[in-house]
């Protein structure tokens, strides 16, 4: 099995017209979401996942969500299992959560309740 490096040099983008390499990528395909599940695994920083697809930090979430490419969660699992047998002991898998920073829980209301009263 051939192994294609996740984040090749970057000479490749900056000798790229410019047509190209400012135009922002709308959708990802299936292989895409399945690199961008290992990279997730692996630690790679979101940044660098963005930079090298080149796309709306929300097309990451989506896939990471289960939104789009639900299937490349159970694909990536399998080639990671291939490709790195000696890190699956080391890796969360657990899917993604997203933390609401917008509402409060119920349960807080508590730490404001007069208690003289």
């Amino acid at each position: 099995m051939n192994v294609i490096p996740l984040f090749p040099d970057k000479s490749a983008r900056e000798t790229a017209p410019a047509s190209v390499s400012n135009a922002r990528k709308s959708t990802l395909s299936e292989k895409d979401a399945v690199d961008i599940w290992i990279a997730r695994w692996l630690r790679i920083r979101r940044k660098d996942i963005l930079q090298r697809y080149d796309c709306d930090p929300r097309r990451l979430y989506e896939v990471w969500e289960g939104v789009k490419h639900p299937a490349s969660r159970a694909k990536a699992l399998i080639r990671f299992q291939a490709e790195y047998p000696n890190l699956m002991d080391r890796v969360d898998f657990g899917g993604h959560r997203r933390i609401p920073r917008n509402e409060r829980h119920p349960d807080q209301l508590s730490l404001f309740e007069d208690e003289r009263a």
